[in-house]
């Protein structure tokens, strides 16, 4: 790709950055200058991070604009073009674990759960569940393509599965559970694996891009919370377990 092609629609980025970045830093400094009055210090760390964020969004999205929508859309294209449909299946659980493992606002919620629960619940032991269950039905979400499972049921039946394990999962795990269905939906995983599926039902006879192609964060943002809640109701069976066995 040439250097133009890298820069094409840089500037209009730019903009929605600015747009979405201005408001909170006026927000800020208004409260700042009638209320808070913190010291000079942290101002100028403040306007550094903002001048931080407003680099890395720009550089993100346009990364996302120029490489992960195009590869995702052209990787789900090849897949669904092959006679052996079936090996997407696979490479979705494998991009799954991967997208959700490097998702950095995943990891910063497993840090903060460990850190909050006092090392009771480990942080690595959290992101390797949540990287499982978003693969594992990101796999469900490319054989939903390749041999037409209904969505509607799907989703129907995974959250009526999540409301019946409520009663029995640990309650310091249920709030975790579905702030963890938010956090796994983000800039990797719908970057990335929703342009592979769309890409994907774009080439599959039979499939609709719109109709077919999405609803796969619907999915990948249902995993962690089954996933998060059957590690709960593990941890309290061993719990229980061990304190009848005492």
């Amino acid at each position: 790709m040439t250097g133009t092609g890298v820069l094409t629609g840089l500037d209009t980025i730019i903009i929605e950055v600015s747009l979405a970045l201005i408001p909170l830093a006026v927000f800020f400094f208004g409260f700042q200058y009638f209320c808070l009055r913190l010291p000079q210090s942290y101002v100028v760390n403040l306007i550094r991070g903002i001048v931080f964020t407003f680099a890395g969004m720009v550089l993100f999205l346009q990364g996302v604009h120029v490489a992960f929508l195009p590869a995702g859309q052209q990787i789900g294209a090849y897949f669904g073009s092959m006679e052996s449909r079936w090996l997407i299946i696979p490479f979705g659980f494998l991009v799954g674990f991967l997208a959700t493992f490097a998702e950095p606002a995943v990891r910063i919620l497993c840090a903060q759960v460990e850190e909050a629960s006092a090392g009771f619940i480990r942080g690595s032991l959290l992101l390797v569940v949540l990287s499982a269950g978003v693969a594992g039905f990101v796999a469900f979400g490319m054989a939903r393509l390749v041999y037409t499972i209904p969505f509607l049921p799907v989703m129907a039946a995974g959250y009526c599965g999540a409301i019946l394990l409520l009663p029995f999962a640990d309650r310091d795990f249920i709030a975790i559970a579905f702030d963890s269905g938010g956090v796994a939906t983000g800039p990797m995983a719908v970057t990335f694996l929703m342009s592979l599926s769309v890409g994907a039902s774009a080439v599959i006879e039979g499939r609709d891009p719109v109709i077919d192609g999405f609803g796969l964060i619907a999915l990948i943002a249902l995993a962690p919370i089954l996933a998060v809640l059957v590690l709960s109701v593990i941890i309290r069976g061993k719990r229980r377990w061990k304190n009848h066995a005492v």
